[in-house]
């Protein structure tokens, strides 16, 4: 006797196929969040590698320009001049630690992972709501 497709296996199925498509939609997230995260990787080991160097460089560069301020007013107004380039320094050193802190807080980790995953979500609740 030939059966035909019954509700219990039409039903079967479908959820085969729901299932797929669920392990598919999330292959496709997780390698978009690998690809993100090799980027966002090779992203800061260039920044570390280029800020370091800058670091280097600008602090050669104020070694030099504080000391060449402070030999050029010598004789007249030493101790100022020595106060003057600890105050400038300083107050650069502080600022700019403040903006990297500000920068450091910004997230761009899996941003468009995370997008995308939203967008899903809202694509599932408006097919649910229909």
């Amino acid at each position: 006797m030939s059966q035909g497709q019954g509700p219990a296996e039409r039903l079967f199925g479908a959820t085969k196929r729901l299932i797929a498509s669920l392990l598919s939609n999330g292959e496709a997230r997780l390698r978009l969040a690998v690809v993100e995260l090799e980027e966002e990787r090779a992203r800061l080991v260039t920044l570390l590698l280029l800020a370091g160097i800058s670091l280097l460089m600008v602090m050669l560069g104020l070694t030099v320009l504080t000391l060449f301020v402070v030999v050029l007013f010598w004789e007249t107004h030493r101790l100022l001049a020595i106060a003057a380039s600890a105050l400038v320094l300083l107050g650069g050193g502080l600022a700019l630690g403040a903006w990297v802190i500000h920068l450091a807080k910004r997230r761009t980790l899996l941003k468009s992972t995370l997008k995308h995953l939203a967008t899903d979500r809202a694509l599932m609740e408006t097919s649910r709501d229909d």
